[in-house]
């Protein structure tokens, strides 16, 4: 009677089981339900896989394993050694639960569920059953939730607390993505991950709470420039000036913006500092006839301008 190689009665929540026998002969019937994959193991190594259905084992359906046979002696003799791992490929749930720390080591307690399923049934037994010596359902859930708590840790670590807090969507997507990579790189696939629960201690969380303030304060200011530079645009006669002296009052709260500083000349009879408009000295009233330092006549007027001045401000001559 041929050997039967088959998964009887699977656990709605097995993921592995192992054939107990490793004596397997050839024309052995190998039986694959739906959901499930058989790989052969030997050595430390998974070579062929069988997907559902009924299978005769001969060395055509065994290509890998028979390559490796064949360098030993009577390789077709039967019956030949390996281990027969049966993997289940359904959707699978898992908790997890971290201690991390922010990028200003705050310490961060998280917890939540994760999805996942197997998607390469090979790799999967060759990095994780095999490689991790975790032959039962027990031993892979205890391998894959430390494997995604240090993920976890990881990435967590990247992020200050007010980030890990109030973009919690961001952070647990980012978290997601990175640990779908690492999945892979093991042969599964991560459906879902979900936080469903962060927190920090005592004293983080005031800080935390203070952080939130000061945020909010900054944006409600922006919110303000904001709003002003709309209001600005939308009258058709505003001055440029208006608005570059009431942005900075809003930017910077700590009084209006200092008016520039007239140039001024000095009086040669007290020699007190006048506008160089002045023509008498706001001091002692003398007439300021002649052009003083740093100034010159009006040709058309008389008025004193200054040097660098290209139109008179009292006649309107243009000045060479």
């Amino acid at each position: 009677m041929a050997q039967v190689i088959e998964w009887k009665n699977p656990g709605p929540e097995d993921i592995i089981w192992r054939y107990p026998v490793e004596d397997i002969t050839w024309g052995a019937q190998v039986i694959v339900r739906e959901y499930e994959a058989a790989v052969f193991f030997r050595d430390g190594k998974a070579y062929d896989v069988f997907g559902p259905g009924r299978h005769t084992l001969t060395t055509l359906n065994l290509p890998l394993l028979t390559a490796v046979l064949s360098r030993i002696a009577g390789y077709r003799e039967t019956p030949f050694k390996a281990t027969v791992i049966f993997v289940s490929t359904r959707v699978f749930a898992g908790k997890y639960g971290a201690r991390a720390q922010t990028t200003e080591l705050a310490p961060l307690q998280v917890h939540g569920t994760f999805w996942f399923k197997v998607e390469d049934p090979r790799l999967f037994v060759m990095e994780v059953v095999g490689g991790q010596n975790a032959y039962a359902t027990s031993d892979v859930n205890n391998y894959l939730r430390g494997f995604l708590n240090e993920k976890v840790i990881d990435e967590l670590s990247r992020y200050d607390l007010l980030t890990v807090f109030t973009k919690l969507d961001e952070t647990s997507l980012s978290t997601k993505t990175a640990i779908l990579d690492a999945f892979r790189r093991i042969g599964l696939d991560l459906t879902d991950l979900r936080f469903e629960g962060i927190d920090t201690t005592p004293e983080y969380r005031d800080r935390l709470f203070w952080l939130k303030q000061t945020q909010a304060a900054e944006v409600l200011r922006m919110e303000t420039v904001k709003k002003a530079a709309e209001e600005l645009g939308k009258s058709p006669g505003a001055a440029l000036g208006a608005g570059m002296v009431l942005i900075p009052q809003i930017m910077t709260p700590t009084g209006p913006a200092p008016t520039p500083a007239a140039a001024l000349i000095i009086c040669p009879s007290c020699s007190a500092r006048i506008p160089a408009t002045s023509k008498f000295c706001l001091e002692c009233g003398a007439k300021i006839a002649a052009p003083l330092a740093g100034t010159k006549n009006c040709p058309k007027c008389g008025h004193p301008v200054l040097a660098t001045a290209k139109f008179c401000p009292e006649c309107g001559q243009e000045l060479q």
